[in-house]
């Protein structure tokens, strides 16, 4: 008897429930469509997931974005990512576009947990072989995965935003802190070599999400500067520091971000802090009582959709980047 096999790859996409639209946006670019499945939750808040379709042998992307409530979106991915494993998929592909505890990443005191590692060995222990994220809150959580992890980043799409409707001639990088001077750098090379300040600040690590903002370290009167950070949670940091900005002579203020977490009260603060325009990615999804004025959402399919099929071809991902990790 002669056997015949077919070694043709299969590529299937699969949505949590956190953020379907960009999941769809994401079937649209690679030209596919989001693997049909049942999911409900019980009476008591435990998840049920089943997929419609069979998945054995596939090349698996489970794309889950994890706004509020966060933890009940973590276990349905990891629920999902289980259900595809006892499924028979080949290799399990988990898109975060915004990766979970991202800022519990080291002990700051005694006795305190290091969570992002911890959502690295659920993520892991459940079946996934490579983690998919954007814009970490720091770059040494790829280390936590026993793993590949792709770490795009949206510099691109948001300073390309920027150049198109800012121009760089009067432009000035500032980062909302010093710990951020690095990817401050990387954004005033995409914007032909813009000078960079930055904040120097205070915060007090007992009380979360209050920081209090000092004073500007570089020359900032009369440009355009854009205010860089990864994510905006409830937006004091950064309305604190459109203020000292202003104080110090700046012209407009144009507020760029990856992850718009938007925490109340961060919509009231942003639309009230004298920012011309505020710049975010949709790798979370931002409801109509979250959006205002100046708030400018930019779509990160594209880039999900290039990682995607990169992953999937064995390409390279840096190959996104010019080659820089």
């Amino acid at each position: 008897m002669t056997w015949t096999t077919d070694n043709q790859k299969n590529l299937m996409l699969f949505s949590g429930r956190a953020h379907p639209e960009l999941a769809e946006a994401v079937a649209t670019e690679l030209g596919i469509k989001v693997t049909p499945q049942t999911a409900r939750d019980f009476a008591n808040g435990e998840l049920f997931v089943r997929f419609e379709e069979s998945v054995r042998g596939s090349d698996a992307f489970v794309l889950q974005s994890c706004p509020y409530p966060l933890n009940q979106w973590v276990m349905e991915a990891l629920i999902m990512i289980d259900a595809l494993k006892r499924g028979s998929a080949k290799r399990i592909s988990v898109i975060l576009p915004f990766y979970p505890y991202a800022r519990q990443d080291k002990k700051h005191r005694g006795r305190e947990p290091i969570s992002a590692r911890l959502i690295a060995d659920l993520l892991k222990t459940a079946g996934a072989d490579r983690i998919i994220t954007v814009d970490l809150h720091t770059d040494q959580i790829q280390g936590f995965f026993d793993g590949p992890v792709d770490h795009m980043h949206a510099l691109g799409q948001l300073a390309g935003y920027v150049c198109d409707n800012y121009g760089t001639d009067n432009i000035t990088v500032v980062s909302p802190d010093s710990g951020r001077v690095r990817v401050a750098e990387k954004w005033a090379d995409a914007l032909n070599g813009a000078p960079l300040a930055f904040i120097h600040k205070t915060r007090d690590p007992l009380v979360p999400n209050q920081v209090k903002s000092n004073r500007v370290v570089g020359e900032v009167e009369g440009r355009t500067c854009v205010l860089i950070d990864d994510m905006i949670d409830t937006g004091g940091t950064i309305a604190g520091a459109v203020r000292v900005l202003k104080d110090a002579g700046a012209g407009d203020v144009i507020i760029a971000t990856t992850h718009g977490v938007f925490s109340d009260p961060a919509a009231e603060r942003l639309a009230g802090c004298g920012a011309k325009e505020v710049i975010a990615t949709d790798t979370l999804p931002i409801p109509d009582d979250k959006r205002f004025e100046n708030l400018t959402v930019l779509s990160i399919a594209p880039l999900l959709a290039q990682t995607i099929r990169e992953v999937f071809e064995n390409g390279s991902v840096t190959s996104l980047f010019d080659g820089i990790a």
